[in-house]
């Protein structure tokens, strides 16, 4: 089954494509979506690095505005795409439209991570060796500490921690926090160089300027 991946670089969409390869779908490239400011469907810090994290599974990934996405998975569906890959946990919005797409272009919503337990995402995210960081923070509880922190057994304890406290989502599902991946296989593989932390009272995020592959 030939299959595309929406990849945001970030941890969720990552190890929804990594697992959808695992389980035989033939992944040919990825589609990265260029969100509107704000955007209640996609990864908004840093999406420019998109390609970079595509690498790491020897894809490449394909730009698209937000305003074009609906065409460009239609456009793969007359292509002989069957599969579109997401990675969405928790949010009825994003599956539900993404789907709505996929049902009428004939293709499959591949969706593997859908209504799993949160922290077995981010449990998952970490044995599977994946190395990803915190990029952006909004919610009561994170703060700019966390900022460029990588997400491991540690800060999952913590974000357990919020979410019994503040009932924030775990994976960030709700746009708590966005992240980034940085490395595959226990390593770090994109060095970031040049970045700048821009923070606003209670909300903040990485705005990474320069990386390099390793």
């Amino acid at each position: 089954m030939l299959g595309v991946s929406l990849l945001s670089g970030g941890k969720d969409s990552f190890l929804s494509t990594l697992l959808a390869m695992e389980q035989g779908i033939d992944v040919i490239r990825c589609v990265t979506v260029i969100p509107e400011t704000d955007s209640m469907m996609f990864h908004v810090p840093n999406i420019h690095i998109a390609g970079n994290v595509a690498s790491l599974l020897d894809l490449e990934t394909e730009f698209v505005p937000e305003t074009d996405y609906e065409e460009k998975l239609l456009e793969l569906a007359r292509s002989g795409v069957e599969a579109i890959v997401c990675g969405a946990i928790a949010s009825e919005f994003q599956k539900t439209r993404i789907e709505k797409i996929c049902t009428e272009a004939g293709m499959v919503c591949f969706a593997p991570l859908w209504m799993k337990d949160q922290r077995t995402v981010i449990e998952e995210i970490i044995s599977s060796g994946i190395r990803a960081i915190i990029v952006s923070v909004s919610a009561e509880g994170l703060g700019e500490e966390l900022l460029g922190r990588v997400i491991d057994e540690n800060l999952l304890a913590h974000l357990v921690k919020v979410h019994e406290k503040n009932r924030i989502n775990i994976t960030g599902e709700g746009g708590e926090y966005e992240s980034l991946v940085t490395g595959i296989d226990f390593r770090e593989r994109i060095k970031i160089r040049e970045y700048q932390k821009i923070w606003n009272g209670s909300t903040g995020y990485l705005k990474i300027e320069s990386v390099e592959m390793r």
